[in-house]
């Protein structure tokens, strides 16, 4: 098992004065908050924190896209990265962040790392976040936007994240955004007592579905279908 490890130093200074894409985020938002609506017979929620939404409408999604890609950048949908990847649909990084329920002292784990854009939110509303991305090139330049925007509470790893971040657990939430077949035992292990794991689970081209893991005083989980998804699959090292 390879890892690599990139550490974020700077301080957090999200978005410089000027900024073009203020208008689009508003937008973004007010779609994301009708589609909670929409979703809530789902979901169980007409609305998603005031905590949450604020960092949406923060969080420069733009810079985390290629440069054709900007102009799409605030849709409500998921965009290609390479690698055949994708930057998650912001309702659902919205969703998954809320349902993660996390709080300013908490130590977070993304499974994913991909853009970086899902760990950029989560920097913004917890102490630290840990990163696993098992496509080097993809890491690579994650780490290097999550530094010049100025995100100093992300730490960043290339290897395989079936195997979370153990020297760094236990977590208060744990968020994957790609989607295995079956949890990793190795996550729930790693779940604090009272934390939330947010992952979607299903085999590729078929229905997956999101679903929240709380672990309780006792080491028992509890498990909650949230709604059908569409995820990239969660890859293994060979």
């Amino acid at each position: 098992m390879r890892f690599y490890l990139f550490l974020v130093f700077l301080c957090i200074s999200p978005l410089l004065a000027g900024d073009d894409f203020a208008t689009a985020r508003d937008a973004m938002v007010a779609e994301i908050n009708e589609m909670t609506r929409y979703t809530s017979d789902l979901t169980g929620k007409t609305i998603l924190s005031k905590r949450v939404m604020d960092v949406m409408n923060r969080v420069p999604r733009h810079e985390f896209v290629s440069a054709d890609m900007r102009a799409f950048a605030y849709q409500n949908h998921a965009l290609p990265l390479a690698s055949n990847q994708t930057i998650s649909q912001p309702y659902i990084v919205a969703l998954m962040t809320d349902l993660a329920d996390v709080d300013e002292e908490d130590t977070v784990l993304e499974v994913g790392t991909g853009s970086g854009y899902q760990a950029a939110v989560l920097a913004e509303l917890c102490r630290k976040v840990y990163s696993v991305e098992i496509i080097e090139s993809l890491g690579e330049q994650a780490s290097l936007i999550l530094q010049r925007l100025g995100y100093g509470n992300v730490s960043l790893r290339i290897g395989d994240g079936y195997h979370g971040w153990p020297e760094a657990a236990p977590f208060d939430a744990i968020l994957v955004t790609a989607a295995p077949e079956t949890v990793p035992e190795a996550l729930l292990e790693q779940l604090r007592s009272g934390g939330k794991l947010v992952i979607p689970l299903g085999q590729q081209g078929s229905i997956q579905t999101l679903r929240v893991f709380e672990k309780n005083e006792q080491g028992e989980i509890k498990k909650r279908d949230i709604l059908p998804v569409g995820f990239v699959p969660l890859t293994r090292e060979d």
